[in-house]
């Protein structure tokens, strides 16, 4: 069975932000102080109020601050069309900025504009680089995209164990697609040890969270096998 045809690509799709997401040391993005978190929510609600202008000259003045999130933020803006004569290649800096400052939502958001062509050209050896520092911070989705591309050899090498590495991950961080595609591999024997018990359960596992396919999987895996003529 080929694993991959449980997994879809997520369609590119942005997000207004209030606060940087999970990342470890390494990566994290500076902690906000009372007063730049106020400024910044304020931003959020303008936008969300559909007050544009007013949320645009408040993430500037916080991007030009340095802060991640207000990069991010307005990086979505131009993306979306949002704005008066909305600019990619700015919305490329920004994110690219709010990535380098550890904002883990613009470091899996530039990942995927890059493979997608969001910019122009599509980069795919640049767009994994960037999906490997968000999976590292602990973006569930990166490390999907970490797992599709080692499982598939597309913008990295193919390479099974790295593959299940990244799905593991991800299945550990409640990805749905994730779970069966472990499940499959260990099943299989595809960049693991083949493990019958492991297999079933991620199967459950992924069951238990509405996966369609999986209740048949766990199965086939509970019928015992016919008796030998």
């Amino acid at each position: 069975m080929n694993a991959y045809r449980r997994r879809t690509m997520m369609p590119f799709a942005c997000w207004i932000c209030v606060a940087a997401l999970l990342a470890p040391p390494a990566f994290a993005a500076p902690a906000l102080s009372e007063a730049v978190q106020g400024e910044l929510d304020r931003a959020v609600v303008a936008y969300e109020s559909g007050r544009h202008a007013e949320a645009r000259t408040a993430f500037e003045a916080l991007a030009l601050r340095g802060v991640p999130a207000a990069q991010y933020n307005l990086a979505v803006m131009h993306l979306r069309d949002e704005l008066p004569q909305a600019d990619r290649g700015l919305a490329r800096r920004l994110l690219t900025r709010a990535a380098e400052g550890g904002f883990v939502t613009a470091q899996f958001m530039l990942a995927q504009a890059l493979e997608n062509g969001e910019f122009g050209a599509r980069d795919l050896a640049l767009a994994h680089r960037w999906y490997e520092v968000a999976a590292t911070g602990g973006s569930v989705d990166a490390q999907v995209a970490m797992g599709t591309g080692h499982y598939l050899g597309r913008g990295l090498k193919k390479d099974l164990a790295q593959a299940a590495h990244w799905f593991r991950e991800a299945a550990k961080g409640g990805d749905v697609g994730a779970q069966y595609l472990l499940a499959s591999m260990y099943e299989q024997g595809d960049g693991v040890e083949r493990d019958l018990r492991l297999a079933r359960y991620w199967y459950a596992i992924a069951a238990s969270n509405g996966d369609e396919a999986a209740p048949a999987k766990l199965r086939q895996l509970d019928t015992p096998p016919a008796p030998a003529r």
